[in-house]
């Protein structure tokens, strides 16, 4: 594994990693943050002469994707954080990435220069222009090798239509269109056209004092550009199909589990909020994350989901003194591997949890400086309750809750995760024999 690190120091705010995506092919890993920089790290081709070092990934490119803007009709500073990125699958040499911040989306495109044009006619070679009276031949201007030069460049600016925070993106498996999903709304757009989208899902209602539910996420399905999710704070999931209404406000499933009522408590409501909802790479399953579980459901199965892992079932008991702290809030995202066998989400005091589907083994595993050598070996880690403490366990109550795994990307194809912890990047591969 290895560590891109912020500052040794105190972390600034803006430094605070807040969303992490691998491309299509798992060669470029992108990372945004709460300062608006979009950072992309690309993968070294392996070499002949140390084949066992799989290659490592670096910085590639960084460029500033969104700025601080100020709202003047409200009295509103909209902050430069970027909430989600997209990669669009690669069609030629350049890469295309979208980002979003809480109001407007970009889509960027990333293209490298290698060589540059020199021998003009009316320009010397420093970009001055020359008199035309010493111009005596023509030149035929040639391409020279220079030092690779990697830009991103704005394409496509799409603003001015969300009157609340954006969520999601999520772009569609046609690869002409995406969505983008707020809290009452979610927008059609086609990526071409900047000064118009179409709403497709309006929640919003007559009266706002009747308000109950907001939409926490959306997805388009992997393979059918028709289908698309959207779940809730109140722990449903509506999967809506575009071809039945051009306003997709009668869902064409719809999934929730029935609540426990022996688990009833003032707290239900806010932890059965989802913060998450993924499409497994096949297009069966969905996987959701809420408070304290994953859950993976069938889509042919409305009732109830197929399995349900407990991410942090000790911090139950804690859940007073989190909602103090605000932490009972905190969006904890949820990531397939590439097979749809294993799922990994985040937890607190920088650990994070892998469930394996088949052999419903789990394990805790922890991203900190303190183990992040490279090549070292990630050891297991266990949280205790109450009772006796063994000397490689962690009590519940020295857990540090600032410390939290929230956003994390697994490549497409191998073992291969990034996990961000606050302002650091980890990412940890399967060991190489």
């Amino acid at each position: 594994m290895h560590l891109f690190e912020g500052d040794q120091g105190e972390c600034l705010k803006a430094d605070i990693i807040s969303t992490v995506e691998f491309n299509h092919t798992g060669e470029l890993l992108a990372t945004g943050d709460k300062g608006g920089r979009v950072v992309i790290f690309q993968r070294e081709q392996e070499s002949k002469n140390q084949p066992h070092r799989r290659g490592e990934y670096n910085v590639y490119s960084t460029f500033q994707s969104h700025e601080p803007e100020f709202d003047y009709l409200k009295s509103l500073e909209i902050e430069e954080k970027i909430n989600k990125i997209r990669w669009l699958p690669q069609q030629n040499a350049a890469y295309f990435l979208l980002s979003t911040n809480d109001k407007t989306v970009k889509l960027w495109k990333v293209s490298e220069r290698g060589r540059r044009p020199e021998g003009y006619n009316l320009k010397d070679d420093d970009g001055r222009i020359r008199d035309p009276s010493t111009i005596t031949m023509l030149r035929v201007p040639v391409l020279q090798p220079m030092d690779l030069m990697v830009e991103a460049t704005p394409r496509r600016v799409f603003s001015n239509a969300h009157t609340y925070h954006i969520n999601s993106i999520s772009v569609n498996s046609d690869y002409e269109t995406y969505m983008s999903a707020d809290d009452l709304r979610i927008n059609l757009w086609n990526l071409e056209i900047t000064n118009r989208s179409f709403n497709i899902v309006d929640i919003k209602p007559a009266n706002m004092e009747e308000l109950t539910e907001v939409i926490t996420a959306a997805e388009f399905h992997p393979n059918q550009c028709n289908t698309f999710v959207y779940s809730s704070s109140k722990g449903t999931i509506r999967l809506c199909d575009m071809r039945a209404a051009a306003l997709c406000d009668k869902h064409s499933k719809f999934f929730e589990e029935p609540e426990d009522p022996s688990n009833r408590s003032f707290f239900s409501e806010i932890i059965s909020s989802i913060s998450d909802v993924k499409f497994s790479h096949s297009g069966r399953y969905m996987m959701t994350r809420d408070y304290l579980t994953v859950k993976v459901w069938d889509l042919n199965m409305e009732s109830r989901p197929l399995e349900t892992y407990q991410v942090h079932d000790y911090l139950r008991s804690k859940l007073c003194s989190l909602y103090e702290n605000d932490c009972i809030f905190d969006k904890f995202e949820c990531v397939w591997n590439g097979s749809d066998s294993v799922i990994m989400t985040g937890s607190y005091n920088n650990f994070f949890r892998m469930f394996d589907r088949n052999t419903k083994r789990d394990v805790t595993l922890e991203a900190s400086r303190e183990n992040s050598k490279p090549r070292a070996i990630l050891k297991p880690r266990k949280v205790c309750v109450g009772g006796k403490r063994r000397k490689d366990e962690i009590s519940v109550d020295s857990l540090d809750f600032s410390k939290k795994i929230l956003h994390s990307a697994w490549h497409p194809s191998e073992n291969i995760i990034a996990v961000a912890a606050t302002n650091n990047l980890y990412i940890f591969q399967d060991k190489v024999n």
